[in-house]
């Protein structure tokens, strides 16, 4: 029987802003990895297991994916596939350690933070994978390109927290123009380790946020040689763990040790395969037969949890993210949407289809989040059971008879679709359910999403430990606000909490903005179903070191096969 790691909960009285030191605030990863300590189950014998008997090559880890990510281009990511695997091949300036619990240097050996001036200072011996030095240049390249308002990069909304940055990821004028805007972004390297930004406010989590995929450095030359193919195996340059060697696309993605990488006696595997598999009954049968070691925290068919919960390899981690709804505001009104939150029984979701331990959603920030119960709006759009007979009322005769609403292919999203279907079915109205590949869901959501769509399935899993991440999707101009929905007070809020330093008036400040979403008067553009768990599949072979974070990470450099 496998033991079920408890939902994080922990108290955060303040990030970490200056010199690297361990946490005094507890963030999730602790939490899991102390569950991690005492509630890892023995292994099962090999020869009884199934899932572990694929014949190990060396130190060699088959991962099946769950998602073809959408590029190695690391300025149009937004999905955790190619956060992963970016992560992998380049080098982050901070990192959050899953073990030690530290925030703690990576490709930065320092940091200071004074005021709003935050200076890293770059490790001497960082180098690319064609043996050219990483300098504080590339980053501050790097960044300056992600804001290019020409590049449109869903995530430069990340970096608007340095000065100059918003200006210019939002100019409408010609070369010229953008150009003085581009040289006012307040990041700058002083020499070739030293990279030093002005912060527009106090920003208490930005170090935090630092560890972001959006941060990452990229071979300047490279990029600006082969154009859109710069990502391609045979031009790729990186400076991390491993290096793409392979990509089939909608098939297999391999990665092998960089032997230059600065740590790289660290680091076990030889070779990380990754196998994208979409369908899960085909995750679990090729899990199964031993022709994978591992999942990658997602994708089991719901028919099947009942019977691989009580498997000796399946495992259950701890998540920060929010499975939800969203609604195309130009196409429902308020009235509407309110009553198809109300009418969606989240219990039955998660008691009957998911039922891999996952929490009804009240709000859009998860349990476990630090200030979550200041935060939490305990709305009334949103029901645990629901209320159908409310959202009979509330429903206008104005709304639409029929509506379509919009998944990505992955296992459990069809069944919740459907059963939702039945629930809206109960207020007269017909839903027609369409699933669409990951790549072509994302361009279809926008934003501003095809008007064909009327509700749409996604998810959010945190970048960093702060209600911020999550709440400031929905400000109007974010590259992840796939709802038409704007609200001037909301952005107004997410502004002024990035002035405020102390924390409970932060929390006061994420309060409201919940309210503005889910309160009473709220204006519900999302409605959120559950909250995250990454339950998963590990052999014997490497689930003592395999270990996905509540921020869905895979550190692969800590990944030891049995045996090798």
């Amino acid at each position: 029987m496998y033991k079920y790691r408890r939902p994080i909960s922990w108290p955060l009285s303040q990030f970490l802003t200056g010199q690297p030191r361990p946490f005094a605030l507890i963030i999730a990863i602790a939490v899991v990895v102390s569950l991690t300590a005492g509630c890892r189950r023995d292994p099962a014998p090999a020869a009884t297991t199934s899932g572990s008997t694929r014949i190990q090559r060396g130190g060699e880890i088959v991962v099946s994916l769950r998602a073809e990510p959408r590029s190695f281009n690391r300025f149009v990511a937004r999905d955790t596939g190619t956060a992963l695997f970016g992560q992998l091949t380049q080098s982050k300036l901070i990192r959050i350690n899953q073990v030690t619990q530290d925030l703690e240097p990576w490709l930065a050996e320092s940091w200071d933070v004074k005021g709003t001036t935050v200076t890293f200072h770059l490790r001497p011996d960082g180098r690319w994978t064609n043996g050219d030095p990483v300098t504080a240049a590339d980053f501050e390249y790097s960044w300056k390109r992600t804001l290019d308002p020409a590049l449109a990069a869903d995530y430069a909304y990340q970096l608007y927290g340095i000065k100059g940055a918003a200006e210019y990821n939002g100019c409408t004028g010609g070369p010229a123009q953008c150009n003085k805007l581009r040289d006012k972004v307040a990041v700058k390297a002083v020499d070739d380790r030293t990279l030093r930004l002005e912060l527009t406010s106090a920003q208490p989590w930005f170090i935090q946020q630092a560890s972001h995929h959006s941060f990452l450095a990229v071979h300047k030359a490279t990029v600006e040689k082969y154009g859109a193919k710069w990502t391609e195996p045979q031009n790729i340059v990186t400076d991390g763990p491993f290096m793409l060697e392979s990509w089939e696309h909608e098939s297999t993605i391999t990665l092998v040790k960089n032997p230059n990488w600065r740590d790289a006696d660290s680091v076990s595997l030889e070779r990380v395969e990754g196998k994208i598999i979409v369908d899960g009954t085909t995750r679990v049968q090729s899990f199964e037969a031993g022709e994978i070691d591992a999942l990658d925290g997602a994708g089991l068919p719901p028919e099947e949890i009942d019977r691989l919960k009580e498997e000796p390899y399946y495992e259950q981690y701890a998540a920060l993210g929010n499975f939800y709804y969203g609604f195309n505001t130009k196409n429902l009104d308020l009235d509407t949407r309110k009553a198809l939150s109300l009418a969606i029984n989240r219990k039955v979701i998660t008691d009957n289809i998911t039922k891999a331990g996952q929490v009804p959603a009240t709000g859009m920030t998860p349990k476990g989040m630090p200030g979550f119960d200041q935060i939490n709006p305990n709305s009334p759009w949103l029901p645990v059971e629901g209320d159908v007979e409310q959202a009979k009322s509330m429903l206008p005769a104005s709304a639409p008879k029929t509506i379509g609403l919009f998944y990505n292919d992955a296992p459990g999203n069809k069944e919740i679709a459907v059963a939702v279907q039945d629930m809206w079915k109960e207020l007269g109205i017909e839903t027609t359910i369409k699933s669409q590949e990951w790549a072509q869901f994302l361009e279809f959501l926008g934003p501003p999403p095809n008007k064909a769509v009327d509700v749409f399935r996604l998810g959010w899993v945190y970048d960093f430990v702060d209600a911020i991440n999550g709440l400031e999707l929905f400000t109007c101009d974010s590259g992840n606000n796939n709802t038409n929905w704007c609200n001037k007070d909301f952005d107004a809020l997410v502004e002024q909490a990035k002035n405020e330093t102390d924390t409970n008036a932060r929390y006061e400040l994420y309060a409201q903005m919940e309210d503005i979403m889910f309160g009473e008067n709220g204006e519900v553009p999302i409605t959120p179903i559950y909250w995250y768990t990454y339950p998963n599949l590990e052999n014997d072979a490497v689930r003592d070191t395999f270990f996905i974070s509540p921020l869905d990470q895979i550190d692969f450099t800590k990944v030891v096969v049995k045996g090798t």
